[in-house]
């Protein structure tokens, strides 16, 4: 075992494991495996097809790398194509089919969401008669959720930055609650060589008592009937099934056993599945899905408080989007306009009134008098029309383009263009002359070099 890790730490490893202890030693000595998971909604060929290794057992569409390529200097990556994540926690795919019944429309509450790497996996899941509300307490972490999310392309969704008790005007509004806790982070110590000098049992004990308050807050949150799926990126029972047995003696839940005899290496613990490194190709990993046996079911929902948007400017819109039909849209008051799907109104209106740290819909765009500025989520969205024109870049262009630099674009039309990379949006460009301007935010901008 690493010198650096704590000796509290190994005892600890040595009571649960026993004498695979060893393996587990030599297991975190060594590297992290690489997966990434591909988006639906965003087809790429050939993606990885070099370095391409098996499929996980719990995820049809995730794969794990043979190396680690600079995903920083793939332009798929930057446009959505898919999501760098570690094995192990994508098993929630596999929690949720096997305990939420997709087919029902769904109000879903990603708790503990940057940096969005679970929050996309539920997206994936979701449909047009779905909605996900993805939240995140610490807000210097919401700019990079809100990166992830936007390149997801999913458009049913709110982004928020509130405190998990900041949400007891919603109880029983939402049918999944995913609480994915801050937590001690002994499952990382292999992927994160520093991650053990930040270990203690002070440490434990503190991401414990703050984990139990979290859950107390979600639990009044899940609509009678719902789920709460809870999980951890650690091993110890203080914070994984000690917590959530207490949480289910105190308030109305129930654990749901998951059938895992297909999936070599997960441990059952007394409540809740447990992932070694040793074990599952992945890092450590905890997960409990759970079911709320009792609740108020009248949840009285809201209106949105917005202004429409005017007729004129709503024609105008009708040539960006793919499916102009399905959103209400508003005006507000800097201009930007926001989409909402119609048969989500009163959703939207919910969460809105309730919260008031949060995006307000699917960011479009804004217009200044009569003409339109397209914003960067429309250019990520699979919402937007085949039909906008666009410049399809080569990867060295797509490259200068993503580092805003200049890049060959040809000779062009005056106007405005999605700048594609093998289909897929990646931001915006207009044509004035013989220039074009780059309206990639400069904050989603590559800073490091690009090899020759």
């Amino acid at each position: 075992m690493p010198a650096n890790l704590p000796e509290d730490f190994k005892n600890k490893m040595s009571d649960l494991l026993g004498n695979e202890v060893n393996s587990f030693i030599d297991c975190i000595e060594g590297e992290s495996p690489v997966s990434v998971r591909a988006n639906p909604r965003k087809s790429v060929s050939n993606l990885f097809d070099e370095i391409k290794g098996e499929l996980l057992p719990w995820h049809s569409n995730a794969f794990y790398l043979k190396e680690r390529p600079v995903f920083t200097l793939d332009p798929a990556f930057h446009a959505g194509a898919y999501y760098v994540q570690e094995a192990s926690s994508m098993f929630l795919k596999e929690a949720i089919k096997q305990t939420v019944d997709l087919y029902e429309p769904l109000k879903v509450l990603d708790l503990c969401a940057a940096p969005g790497g679970k929050t996309t996996l539920i997206a994936d899941l979701l449909e047009d008669k779905d909605m996900l509300v993805a939240n995140e307490v610490i807000k210097g972490r919401v700019g990079i959720l809100k990166e992830n999310l936007l390149k997801w392309g999913f458009s049913n969704i709110i982004v928020s930055n509130h405190d998990s008790e900041e949400f007891a005007d919603l109880e029983g509004f939402f049918d999944l609650v995913l609480v994915d806790a801050p937590c001690s982070g002994e499952g990382l110590f292999r992927k994160d060589k520093d991650a053990s000098s930040h270990w203690s049992e002070e440490a434990v004990a503190t991401c414990s008592a703050r984990q139990k308050r979290i859950l107390q807050a979600a639990a009044m949150a899940v609509a009678p009937g719902g789920r709460l799926i809870y999980s951890t990126c650690t091993y110890n029972p203080e914070e994984n099934h000690q917590n959530v047995k207490r949480f289910c003696s105190q308030h109305d839940f129930e654990e749901i056993e998951l059938s895992v005899e297909n999936f070599q290496g997960i441990e059952r613990r007394e409540a809740g599945y447990q992932f070694y490194p040793h074990r599952v190709n992945g890092e450590g990993f905890y997960l409990a899905a759970l079911k709320k046996t009792f609740g108020d079911e009248d949840f009285v929902s809201s209106k949105i408080k917005l202004n429409r948007l005017p007729r004129k400017k709503t024609e105008i819109l009708q040539d960006w989007l793919k499916r102009p039909e399905y959103f209400d849209l508003y005006l507000k008051e800097d201009q930007s306009v926001i989409g909402i799907p119609k048969h989500l109104n009163s959703s939207y209106g919910s969460v809105l009134k309730a919260l008031f740290k949060r995006s307000s819909g699917f960011e479009m765009g804004m217009f200044k008098k009569d003409s339109f500025i397209p914003s960067h989520a429309l250019a990520l969205s699979t919402e937007l029309s085949e039909g906008v024109p666009h410049l399809d870049l080569d990867k060295e262009n797509a490259l200068l383009f993503l580092k805003k630099e200049a890049f060959d674009f040809g000779k062009q039309e005056n106007g405005w263009y999605l700048i594609r990379y093998q289909g897929l949006g990646l931001g915006w460009g207009k044509v004035i002359g013989n220039r074009i301007n780059n309206y990639l935010p400069k904050e989603w901008r590559i800073r490091m070099d690009i090899p020759s």
